[in-house]
């Protein structure tokens, strides 16, 4: 078949063999997407960064133009950034509608490199992060009580969302972002800003309705239901809060792992019926991070009576007997991530307790494998990509 269009520029041709080499495009698409690629990759931009173009999800090199430092704002260099599901998901515009080029990563770590006029909290050379969002109505109910996620009048997010100026957010896989103060968090002294990264949206996530549930009791007992990101996290954060924990998993193969390496109590296999049911009213809470399809009736059996278990991962759907929430007075409940005060109280909480993520530290260029191993689950238990020392 014969294509009659104009030769895309020099910039953009190894974008395009990329995708046509992996099979991620059609040949009768290259026109529209050359014309796609041109249009959006500006390369007088002041910020560089890796972007998704189409619902393939396929990052490639993109340059694009931060808003200037604002009175209230910081701008961070980024040193690093984790690599979370939600980057899977809305890059392919799993998550409603992508508006491309996407520019994903919501675990940003880096260090200040200009604040605005009136910015006192933070100086050039700090240690900060940003998380899943970059702004809020500031004057809502749920502002006002640091829950800023839940903001009534919709909270911004810190990629492929519409901020109050109209543009649309851009994430961290790139060179710098510029944040309001509100937003943005001190990573304490001596961390480690390539471990710090996952706890910008993982440690949070888990970390909030831990609290929240009063799942900080010593003596306790919690449930982990799966070992992820999230989940290796819930493990940790339970046994600095002095809890009995623990984890359920489909494989076997993480049991070592999950006793000697994180230092869980009990490991079981989900599938095994009796193991299971010896299990029967045994558990105060549960933190449920598995986002894949499972039944919740085996789980909410294992808890006690006004036991509760916290939904943080997201399957299609939550099938169980109204009587197992009934007759043991069980709670189901649900959680996102958190907000700016507990946010920055989950990082002091990190330092202060050594508490530290298991990250496998890659190249930008190696974002795509990464991603497509996220998919498979084939992770232990965090991608962090080093920016500063791969974007270029």
């Amino acid at each position: 078949m014969a294509l009659s269009i104009a030769c895309p520029s020099l910039p953009v041709l190894p974008v395009i063999f990329s995708l046509l080499r992996a099979g991620l495009v059609e040949v009768d698409s290259v026109a529209l997407l050359a014309e796609n690629l041109e249009m959006t990759s500006d390369n007088s931009g002041n910020c560089l960064a890796w972007a998704a173009r189409d619902k393939s999800g396929f990052l490639s090199p993109y340059t694009f133009n931060r808003r200037a430092v604002g009175k209230d704002d910081v701008s961070l260099k980024i040193t690093h950034c984790g690599i979370c599901y939600a980057d899977v998901a809305y890059t392919s515009g799993t998550f409603g509608k992508a508006i491309y080029p996407v520019v994903p990563g919501h675990e940003i770590v880096g260090i200040v490199q200009e604040v605005g006029s009136e910015v006192q909290s933070f100086k050039v050379g700090d240690h900060v992060g940003v998380g899943a969002y970059v702004n809020s109505c500031k004057d809502c109910e749920y502002c006002n009580d640091d829950l800023e996620i839940h903001c009534s009048n919709g909270v911004v997010f810190t990629f492929n969302g519409l901020d109050e100026d109209g543009t649309v957010t851009k994430g961290g896989y790139s060179s710098f972002i510029v944040v309001h103060k509100r937003y943005c968090y001190k990573i304490p002294e001596d961390y480690p800003l390539s471990l710090a990264a996952p706890l910008l949206c993982a440690g949070i996530t888990v970390y909030a309705p831990m609290i929240r549930h009063k799942m900080n009791q010593p003596g306790k007992s919690l449930g982990v239901i799966g070992l992820g990101g999230l989940g290796h996290l819930a493990v940790k954060f339970g046994k600095a809060f002095g809890l009995n924990v623990t984890v359920f998993s489909t494989s076997m193969s993480k049991k070592e792992e999950a006793l000697n390496l994180l230092g869980a109590d009990n490991f079981v296999v989900s599938s095994d019926k009796e193991q299971m049911k010896a299990l029967d009213k045994s558990l105060d809470f549960i933190i449920d991070t598995a986002s894949g399809d499972h039944p919740f009736d085996p789980y909410m059996s294992i808890l006690k009576t006004a036991g509760i278990l916290v939904l943080v991962g997201a399957p299609s759907e939550i099938k169980l007997a109204p009587l197992n929430l009934i007759f043991g007075m069980r709670t189901l409940t649900g959680s996102a991530t958190g907000g700016t005060k507990q946010t920055q109280e989950m990082l002091d909480f990190c330092g202060a307790h050594k508490i530290y993520p298991e990250v496998e530290v890659i190249p930008i260029q190696y974002a795509n494998e990464a991603l497509e191993r996220l998919i498979k689950k084939d992770v232990k238990y965090r991608f962090v990509i080093d920016i500063e020392n791969s974007l270029n």
